[in-house]
């Protein structure tokens, strides 16, 4: 088969126009993020706490905070509503069936790390750490896994032992060494 040098600089100038036409498009939204608000975003908190600010609280300073900033969706005893879900077991309920904070959270910074993003609804990174620290201390005294004068920072935070820290089913699918391939079929 023969081609003409006219076909083949005609094919040449239809693709190169494609890239050149798909890649001058511009809408001019949005900006480039800052160094300063990438950091604020890449931010989360392990089970260990390495990541955890400094800051302080206590039950009491977080059932202030609780009443103020989160009982309107979480309900005045953390039961919850249509807007939010359970917090808190009702006394007297069954710890071991109801999906609340102390049967369900494996690692208690997860909870802090959980209310500093996302909470309260629409506001989520609003709080101070102080007033984060305030909240999972109430939570966590109002699900008897701590004593209402304990003092949450980011050291006695990850010592604290959830009860069902250990009640979760660990991952069937094998754990592979980084940087070699997973074999074909195992992506969990």
């Amino acid at each position: 088969m023969r081609f003409s040098c006219k076909s083949v600089a005609l094919a040449i100038a239809i693709s190169s126009g494609t890239t050149a036409f798909a890649q001058g498009i511009t809408y001019k939204l949005g900006r480039t993020p800052t160094a300063e608000e990438i950091q604020a975003w890449d931010q989360s908190v392990g089970p260990a706490g390495k990541e955890l600010p400094p800051g302080k609280g206590t039950a009491t300073e977080g059932a202030v905070l609780f009443e103020e900033k989160c009982s309107a969706c979480h309900g005045a005893n953390g039961e919850g509503s249509k807007m939010a879900p359970r917090l808190l077991s009702e006394k007297g309920g069954s710890k071991d069936t109801e999906k609340s904070l102390g049967n369900y959270w494996p690692f208690a910074t997860t909870i802090w790390d959980f209310i500093n993003r996302a909470m309260p609804r629409l506001q989520g990174g609003s709080l101070t750490p102080n007033e984060v620290y305030s909240l999972t201390a109430f939570l966590l005294y109002r699900s008897d896994i701590i004593q209402e004068d304990t003092v949450i920072d980011a050291k006695t935070l990850p010592q604290i032992h959830m009860p069902n820290r250990n009640g979760f089913i660990p991952s069937p699918w094998p754990i592979y060494p980084r940087p070699g391939p997973r074999p074909f079929g195992l992506y969990p």
